[in-house]
């Protein structure tokens, strides 16, 4: 039985600009992070550390492996970016946090980090806020 080709063309063509947008960000994150002396990974985890975090909660966030958010976090340690403090509710367990020079650092990538600010620039008001309602339901989540 064949499909017909509104839906499928429909859907793939928004399949593909998605796709080619989510490619074009990464490269663009990519680029912004190297130029600041940074992995895409270590990026990622100072972003999160806008507020003090335990290592579990960072690795759930990211979706990775809490040996592999050791490594980052050794990594941005010895570059003096992130600290691990005792936690003051748990004292069996540690935080991470973002240190005055991994503060700025991460200001200065994402001020440089210009990919989503241009794009949305192209679009107009109402464009942008159809952009963002889509893009919410697309990811299930309900409107703002």
């Amino acid at each position: 039985m064949q499909v017909p080709p509104g839906p499928v063309t429909a859907s793939t063509d928004a399949e593909r600009a998605m796709f080619d947008f989510v490619d074009a960000y990464d490269r663009a994150y990519e680029t912004a992070a190297i130029n600041h002396g940074l992995s895409v990974a270590q990026a990622c985890v100072l972003g999160r550390l806008a507020r003090p975090r335990g290592m579990s909660e960072l690795a759930d966030e990211l979706g990775c492996d809490a040996s592999n958010i050791t490594q980052i976090i050794a990594r941005l340690e010895a570059r003096d970016l992130v600290r691990r403090e005792t936690s003051p509710h748990d004292r069996r367990s540690r935080l991470i946090i973002r240190t005055a020079g991994g503060s700025d650092l991460y200001a200065e990538f994402e001020e440089s980090f210009e990919f989503a600010r241009s794009a949305i620039a192209n679009l107009d008001a109402t464009e942008r806020d159809q952009l963002a309602a889509l893009l919410r339901k697309a990811l299930g989540a309900p409107p703002a």
